[in-house]
């Protein structure tokens, strides 16, 4: 059974080959965030917009920016640092800092600005199978159903998993310091968003500003600039550490036209079951396009 170099090519090798890629080392120099007044950390649950948010940020924070090889490095991933070796409290390019984070609310440094897009469960799914097969799992070893396994069980690195993570920052939604969106919907308004966000953080946005920003988040610009969106630090440890092979597809953006899998109604039939045992007795909410739609009336309120 091949453990130590290339793509895995069933979930029982995935599990090593992640530890041996993400398990940081022991370097006493790589401290804990320490936050300092007006940090924003974005993080949603993985596969709900982190890219796009990093980059709007970014953008925002340097009125456009692009001297960068991995959005990862001017707005750094929290968890990963100690992976890649970065001192994730220097000083950063722009203020406000930024981070990213897939982190629920508690086990998020405290002291920070949180901006937390929500995503229904389907698509985070959907997505994260995407991800996983084009750059850890051997395209075509692992079906939909197996990885669902593997989705439902995954807890991260602080024991969470989609459903506890959105339950810690639903909680929180009244909360000023928290900034809770829905990825669909900062899609389709996006100028709405961007104004919003722009306010949370305390950064000035004129139209100009607006308008830049705006383009630099669409699908189309990031596709045609994925070289700065693919995860290229992480990437590299995952080719020295993983063995895995070089020109894995670890982009975040996805062109329109490219081929995605549907949903099995069987998949769907369970995850609208988790939802109506572990969401809705706390939120009331029937499914998440209700979520959704309460989420945006409030956001529509404030602006």
């Amino acid at each position: 059974m091949k453990t130590d170099k290339g793509r895995a090519r069933s979930l029982e090798e995935l599990g090593p080959l992640m530890a041996r890629i993400f398990t940081p080392p022991e370097d006493p120099a790589l401290k804990p965030p320490r936050p300092q007044s007006g940090d924003v950390m974005i993080s949603p649950y993985g596969k709900s917009g982190t890219t796009m948010m990093q980059q709007m940020f970014h953008q925002l924070r340097t009125g456009g920016d692009m001297d960068f090889d991995d959005i990862s490095r001017v707005v750094p991933w929290i968890e990963t640092a100690p992976v890649l070796g970065l001192d994730i409290n220097a000083d950063q390019r722009a203020k406000p800092r930024g981070f990213k984070s897939h982190l629920h609310y508690g086990a998020a440094p405290s002291g920070m600005r949180y901006v937390i897009p929500l995503r229904a469960a389907g698509p985070v799914f959907l997505s994260a199978f995407h991800f996983f097969e084009g750059w850890f799992l051997e395209p075509g070893s692992v079906s939909l159903e197996e990885f669902y396994g593997f989705w439902s069980r995954l807890r991260g690195p602080v024991d969470a998993d989609y459903w506890d993570h959105l339950l810690s920052w639903w909680d929180r939604r009244d909360e000023p310091d928290t900034l809770l969106l829905s990825y669909d919907h900062v899609v389709a308004e996006k100028r709405l968003v961007i104004r919003k966000f722009s306010s949370f953080c305390g950064i000035s946005c004129d139209d100009a500003l607006l308008d830049l920003v705006e383009e630099r988040t669409s699908r189309s610009w990031m596709l045609a600039h994925k070289d700065r969106f693919d995860d290229a630090m992480m990437r590299k440890v995952s080719e020295e550490r993983g063995g895995l092979p070089p020109g894995s597809d670890s982009a975040k953006i996805r062109s329109s036209d490219a081929p995605r899998r549907s949903l099995p109604p069987e998949i769907a039939s369970r995850l609208d079951a988790e939802w109506r045992k572990r969401i809705t007795p706390v939120t009331g909410h029937a499914d998440f396009a209700a979520l959704e739609a309460d989420l945006v009336r409030s956001l529509t309120r404030e602006t």
